[in-house]
């Protein structure tokens, strides 16, 4: 499967691409490197993102997962840069419950492209997935407050962020 890895503001993170689709961003540095059309866009892409000059990804999408993690990458997708929804948002939305949409959250296999930052609790950040994990398991909220701080996320309670 052709991947290609980058160095960005959250850390090191790979790209993979199948059947001309983004499948997967990984945290850390691909073993393997082979820059395809696609790749080189994505990587394109996410450099103008992370310089605050993107505001949308406009990638093909091919996202592993069940009905509803499908359907709450969805939800995620159509939340704009700088916003912010609660879990409880989304669970609204799908006639579901907010616990269920935060394991999905945690099951997304394209983390930044598919916007899983941007979930938040109510009254707290909630969790993250993101971060290499290396240094301590709270490596994945740092990633969500640099995520956050980078598109300027209008957020009630910026103190969350301290």
């Amino acid at each position: 499967m052709p991947q290609v890895s980058l160095h960005s503001p959250v850390g090191d993170i790979s790209i993979s691409e199948h059947d001309s689709h983004i499948v997967a961003v990984d945290w850390g540095w691909g073993r393997d490197q082979e820059k395809t059309p696609l790749l080189r866009e994505a990587v394109k892409q996410l450099n103008a993102y992370f310089d605050g000059k993107l505001m949308a990804f406009d990638l093909p999408l091919l996202a592993q997962g069940t009905a509803f993690q499908k359907r709450v990458w969805a939800e995620m997708l159509k939340i704009p840069k700088g916003q912010v929804r609660s879990y409880g948002q989304l669970a609204a939305r799908l006639d579901s419950g907010a616990q269920a949409v935060g394991t999905a959250c945690g099951k997304n296999p394209i983390p930044i492209i598919i916007p899983c930052h941007r979930v938040v609790g109510t009254g707290n950040l909630g969790g993250y997935s993101g971060g290499d994990g290396w240094a301590t398991p709270d490596d994945g909220l740092a990633t969500k407050v640099a995520l956050l701080r980078l598109e300027n996320a209008d957020i009630v309670g910026k103190s969350l962020f301290d």
